[in-house]
């Protein structure tokens, strides 16, 4: 009777175990992370009886969660993919948005400033359509200035989400940490603490959703975990930090340091997967170059407007002034160059850029060495030729940058540098990152706008032939003191030098088929060959080729010495064609009065479509390069490009996820039928081992009763 009562006892206590455990997984069924419990039931050893061995009931050996690492695995890189992708495509659509929109983009802007430029071009001496000009720059000028203010509020907000992210990332890996620690030690009495595994593996489920991470299991069922390229975040119960802080060159783009100890390694560009990752991610792939892009073409529309004014009169026959901020302001051009934090001298710098046409979309990293510089496009890593001089008298050092490759390409800026590095000194370079917040409406005077061109031809009034020449185009305006021409510096119309410019003839001279410059020339005038790239200076000319009954393109440079020796060098183009006869001439001089011109605003008007963003310069074949709608085009299609990719990617994402969650679930999750079933069946159980216990009671009662 005491065997029959000990089997009764040890069903009784399995049943309540059971029933504990059925308990156990009913009331978390709704719990994160949660891995459904099992018994382990076996028969106890048997006992030796003269008919056999008897048993002696049964006992509970474990208490197991229903586990499988490969799914577990699987759920973590699922999530951290998920999380990744949504950060992503939350600030990537609002950019999309942005861009794209009627009221928020460029392209409305440009239109409208355009359409008014040729407006004005149709009647140059209008005001109220000059006024017109000035009121849609200022409006194209706030809208650069919108999108910046826009984009940049993104990288605030990806700055604050990146420290609250590397906050919740700290208070997990201490968890885990934690986490790890308890369950050695609990781990010691050979049965592992389920619960405890549960809360640590969503720990860093919960993890994955923030940043990456690869997990080592260890002997003694603590997890290692690694983020980055290998750095370790968790090592059993000592856990790492990272830290988020101002970037070492841009203060306004922060960093992703790895510190252990008293040790800091900057772990930005190796940190994948997550919210963190997507966020390191859409500021890599499209915040920041979409953030260079406008900045470039508001540099080139800014650049190429006041370039093309500079080559024309206004309503008084000044030399036109500028409509937008220029480029090169002192201020601007210092904020261009951005010292690191941790360089051990003072030297500051200023970057200028000569060439709009040139420019790239990418920023730039100058390294000093202690004997020599050395500079990387950070687009693609390319190392650059630099070209570095410095000037005896004032020490300041003069910085260019071009390809490695054959032949070198110029990108389009020089930096000047004040005083004297240290060995291990570097800069960031960011020559567009600023151009559309510093894009800006400054001319205010509508009859300041230059539409008319310099020079002017007519034909003379006792011309007997059918000869008709065309308008002069300035192409060029050069300092002539500079040679060859590699060196001739650009310069801008000067009303001194043109004022000189008056009465020059062209005649016919029918024997040798030639347009001869009618001597003597005005005072200072000297008429030259064009300036051409290469060794030698332009030669002096008297007369051009000219063949009858056909277009003739003229090209001649006037040469102008206002005595105090000052030059200017004016390259000119014209078309001359007809039958002249001998003696006919045509008069070249400056358009004092030319206030119904209109040849310099057609000019402005045709910027629209002119190839002057992205041009390649070393190749002089075919057109390169694109026109401001057709630049902002590009940096749309690509934006909208990646915004579709990452909506597809969220669809994939979720569906992976999902995937992952239910298949994990149909493994670990509790399922409320089958519990209440088992609860049921252990019920049962339960009260079929107590009926055991009261059986052996009576027959005891019974026995003792008979000895009585």
């Amino acid at each position: 009777m005491a065997d029959l009562l000990n089997i009764g006892l040890s069903g009784l206590s399995a049943a309540k175990t059971n029933l504990s455990v059925v308990g156990h997984n009913i009331t978390n069924v709704n719990t994160p992370g949660y891995s459904r419990q099992d018994t382990v039931q076996v028969t106890r050893p048997p006992q030796f009886s003269g008919a056999g061995f008897i048993g002696s009931g049964t006992s509970l050996t474990d208490i197991r969660r229903t586990y499988s690492e490969f799914l577990t695995t699987q759920l973590r890189s699922s999530t951290a993919l998920n999380s990744d992708v949504k950060a992503y495509k939350s600030q990537i659509d609002q950019l999309d948005s942005l861009l794209a929109g009627t009221t928020t983009g460029i392209t409305p802007a440009m239109k409208s400033f355009f359409s008014a430029m040729q407006t004005a071009a149709e009647d140059p001496a209008n005001i109220p359509a000059r006024q017109l000009v000035l009121a849609e720059s200022e409006g194209l000028a706030r809208r650069f200035n919108n999108i910046y203010d826009n984009i940049n509020s993104q990288n605030e907000f990806i700055n604050k989400q990146m420290v609250v992210t590397g906050d919740q990332i700290n208070r997990l890996a201490k968890s885990i940490a934690s986490y790890n620690e308890a369950i050695a030690k609990v781990g010691s009495s050979g049965h592992p603490p389920n619960d405890l595994l549960d809360q640590r593996d969503e720990a860093i489920r919960q993890l994955s959703t923030f940043i990456g991470v690869t997990v080592v299991p260890q002997d003694d069922n603590s997890m290692n975990i690694f983020i980055g390229s290998g750095q370790p975040l968790v090592v059993g119960s000592r856990n790492n930090s990272i830290e988020v802080t101002q970037g070492r060159g841009d203060p306004m783009r922060f960093d992703i340091n790895f510190v252990s100890g008293g040790s800091r390694q900057n772990i930005t560009s190796m940190v994948t997967g997550g919210e963190m990752g997507g966020l390191v991610r859409y500021r890599d792939e499209v915040l920041d170059p979409t953030l260079n892009a406008m900045g470039r073409l508001a540099l080139a529309i800014a650049d190429e407007i006041n370039r093309q004014l500079g080559q024309g009169l206004d309503l008084k026959g000044n030399v036109g002034a500028a409509l937008f901020q220029d480029i090169n302001d002192p201020q601007l051009a210092a904020l261009r160059v951005r010292p690191m934090s941790d360089n051990s001298s003072d030297i500051s710098g200023s970057l200028n850029i000569h060439n709009t046409q040139l420019l790239t979309t990418s920023d730039y990293r100058l390294e000093y060495d202690g004997g020599n510089f050395r500079a990387y496009r950070l687009s693609d890593g390319a190392q650059m030729n630099v070209a570095a001089s410095t000037d005896p008298v004032t020490g300041e050092i003069s910085i260019s940058l071009s390809d490695m490759a054959a032949p070198p390409r110029d990108q389009g800026f020089s930096l000047q540098l004040s005083g004297t590095p240290n060995s291990g000194d570097s800069f960031l370079l960011q020559p567009v990152r600023r151009g559309s917040t510093d894009f800006a409406a400054v001319l205010d005077q509508a009859d300041q706008l230059a539409f008319a061109a310099p020079l002017r031809s007519e034909a003379s009034l006792q011309n007997k032939g059918t000869g008709t020449i065309g308008q002069p185009s300035v192409d060029m305006v050069l300092n002539p003191n500079n040679l060859p021409m590699d060196n001739f510096v650009a310069d801008a119309l000067s009303k001194t030098h043109l004022a000189a410019i008056d009465n020059i003839q062209l005649q016919y001279n029918s024997a040798t088929d030639e347009m001869v410059f009618v001597t003597p020339l005005p005072s200072g005038i000297t008429i030259t060959t064009v300036p051409q790239e290469g060794p030698g200076a332009p030669t002096v000319i008297g007369s051009l080729p000219f063949t009858p009954g056909q277009s003739n393109q003229l090209s001649y440079a006037i040469r102008v010495d206002d005595g105090s020796g000052n030059l200017q060098s004016y390259t000119v183009t014209q078309t001359l064609s007809g039958r002249p006869e001998q003696g006919d001439t045509f008069d070249i001089s400056f358009n004092k009065h030319g206030v119904s011109d209109n040849r310099n605003a057609l000019k402005l008007a045709d910027l629209q479509n002119k190839q002057v963003v992205g041009v390649d310069a070393n190749i002089k074949d075919i057109a390169t390069g694109m026109s401001f709608t057709d630049d902002y085009g590009d940096t749309i299609e690509r934006v909208g490009t990646l915004t579709a990719q990452a909506r597809q990617d969220e669809i994939a994402t979720d569906a992976v996820l999902k995937q992952a969650t239910d298949n994990r679930d149909s493994l670990s999750g509790v399922n409320l039928d089958e519990e209440a079933a088992k609860l049921i069946q252990f019920e049962q159980y339960y009260n079929a081992s107590a009926q055991v216990i009261q059986v052996a009671r009576t027959l005891f009662d019974t026995l003792i009763s008979t000895f009585r």
